[in-house]
């Protein structure tokens, strides 16, 4: 029965926890870190000897998770920051804190975020998927980037890593979505909430290839990758929002026919993982790109490779930030932390 359900979910990794390289020196910035895959991520990072910042909404949360993380080892550099990702004001703040408190900065997972759920607003007035999931993280790699670009220049270890976490699901995104508009993020457009999930797991896709990689890190020859992942199916405390999406009745049942199949936390970190320190990244033509699994390439879906999607997302996601925020709410995308 194993093997049929590891076929289904794709469970037979080639890179595992232990595979990740020893990263004394270095520092890592986990969102969404205290449950689930984040969680999973940031206790490997920590074992593996790197300071790791985890970030999330719920301080309980963040004090649990490093407790359990230095019950594992005692040693372990691990910090906790409260930070609600839906509330732009707040980003802009911890991320100007983190720039002025770190020397370096050598991973950022941006694993924070809304599952399959019914639609409301975040703080920041938006739909809160699209608002958490993507805009949240658009705001705090920017703020964080002159951190990222002064530790690419120093060339003491490999190559900073920007890792998004996407899904699959980006493939059931409906054909309207077009990024054209605020009121498209605002609104309930009516598309269900497995649609305005994947199309916040859409826009992390966009985000790392037409964004990150062609209007930030090429153009300035930067020595940094941005890629995003694909964690599999995984059973996560995010299955609970079932219920509230569906209603209880039909959301246990969809609970309890799916989490049977779906990996564990630490089976759904792996791609993550592997994108963050493995030296197989750094090979041309990895950047900016999309895996499924550790080494495991995929194309997408057909909106996952739409520059014109991945133009409109770029613009709408500064214009409403700007909106939110005023003029001066994004550093240039050329900044360096010299200059600030």
């Amino acid at each position: 029965m194993q093997s049929v359900i590891d076929t289904i979910t794709g469970n037979n990794p080639s890179f595992t926890q232990e595979d990740v390289s020893d990263l004394r020196g270095r520092t890592a910035l986990i969102t969404g870190g205290t449950k689930g895959i984040g969680f999973e991520v940031a206790r490997a990072l920590a074992l593996a000897k790197a300071k790791v910042l985890v970030l999330s909404r719920k301080a309980d949360h963040g004090d649990q998770a490093v407790a359990t993380i230095k019950e594992h080892d005692p040693t372990a550099n691990v910090e906790f920051v409260e930070l609600d990702l839906g509330d732009l004001v707040a980003v802009r703040e911890v991320a100007d804190r983190i720039c002025k408190t770190e020397k370096r900065l050598d991973i950022l997972v941006a694993g924070a975020g809304i599952g399959v759920n019914a639609f409301a607003h975040a703080a920041s007035g938006l739909d809160r998927h699209f608002g958490v999931n993507h805009l949240g993280h658009f705001l705090l790699i920017n703020r964080l980037l002159p951190l990222i670009r002064s530790t690419a220049v120093r060339r003491d270890g490999a190559a900073p890593r920007i890792i998004t976490i996407s899904s699959e699901l980006h493939r059931m995104a409906p054909s309207s979505v077009a990024f054209s508009s605020p009121a498209e993020v605002t609104e309930d457009v009516n598309i269900g909430p497995t649609g305005y999930y994947a199309r916040s797991k859409l826009a992390g896709i966009l985000f790392t290839k037409y964004g990150l990689l062609e209007r930030v890190i090429t153009p300035n020859r930067d020595h940094i990758l941005a890629l995003a992942v694909h964690p599999g199916a995984v059973h996560t405390e995010q299955q609970e929002q079932f219920k509230e999406a569906y209603g209880v009745v039909f959301g246990t049942i969809m609970k309890s026919l799916t989490v049977p199949f779906m990996r564990t936390p630490e089976e759904g970190s792996l791609c993550a993982l592997w994108a963050a320190t493995s030296n197989e990244v750094e090979k041309e033509g990895m950047n900016g790109k999309y895996f499924t699994d550790p080494g495991q390439m995929s194309e997408g879906s057909t909106q996952g490779q739409d520059p014109e999607l991945g133009k409109n997302l770029w613009e709408l996601s500064e214009q409403l930030v700007k909106q939110k925020l005023g003029k001066d709410a994004l550093l240039p995308w050329d900044v360096a932390a010299r200059d600030l």
